[in-house]
């Protein structure tokens, strides 16, 4: 059976990007260990809609059950086009690197373009239900500095990027999460780290359908 992964790539900076690297070697163990299909959805080339006017008007429109107007239907045929390759995927990968303590804003605009009712989730009167369900999520964090409690940066105030898309997998239904963070990337350690980021992906990928779903961090010091 053919194991469908759908990996996003929240950095812009291609194979310069320690993120991709480690998301890289994770997908090429994986294939290693069984068949997989990989669907690559990067942000910075795909066009995203805008979540604008016509796109909102679309959304209340529905929540409301009105008919869209062409433009709506237009604009909400473009999200639904985007979720669907998240429903089709078993396992969603995401490599994220930290930008100003939270996550790159062209992967915000690719969760606020599909987080819809109906989309990602069902809303009624026994509350929020995710669509997504019975999948699991790898995400892989880097970071330049390092974010121990004893550090400028500590993790709890500055390292927003895992906190938001740990509530997004929960809000769309994904509970098996496993993260990988990797700090200290740009210091004198950045290569070591690097290093025992790949090895700890190359173990988890390895053993992916066993593992018991946590985060690892590597290169923390403080």
């Amino acid at each position: 059976m053919v194991e469908r992964v759908l990996y996003v790539c929240a950095s812009p900076r291609g194979e310069r990007s320690v993120s991709a690297q480690i998301a890289e070697v994770f997908l090429s163990a994986l294939a290693e260990r069984k068949a997989i299909e990989v669907d690559r959805l990067d942000p910075w080339e795909c066009a995203l809609p805008e979540v604008d006017g016509d796109l909102l008007a679309a959304k209340y429109a529905g929540l409301a059950d009105a008919p869209l107007s062409p433009a709506q239907t237009a604009a909400w045929a473009q999200i639904t086009a985007l979720a669907k390759r998240f429903h089709r995927a078993d396992t969603l990968l995401f490599s994220v690197p930290l930008w100003n303590f939270g996550i790159p804003y062209k992967l915000k605009h690719l969760i606020d373009a599909i987080s819809h009712k109906g989309v990602l989730f069902t809303f009624d009167e026994q509350g929020l239900n995710g669509m997504l369900g019975g999948r699991r999520a790898v995400a892989i964090y880097t970071r330049g500095l390092g974010y121990g409690p004893d550090s400028q940066t500590p993790d709890q105030a500055f390292g927003l990027e895992k906190p938001f898309l740990d509530a997004w997998f929960r809000f769309v239904g994904i509970n098996r999460v496993h993260s990988i963070v990797a700090e200290q990337t740009l210091s004198p350690a950045g290569a070591s780290v690097r290093a025992s980021a790949l090895v700890e992906v190359s173990l988890l990928a390895r053993n992916i359908d066993q593992a018991q779903a946590r985060t690892i961090i590597v290169g923390r010091s403080g």
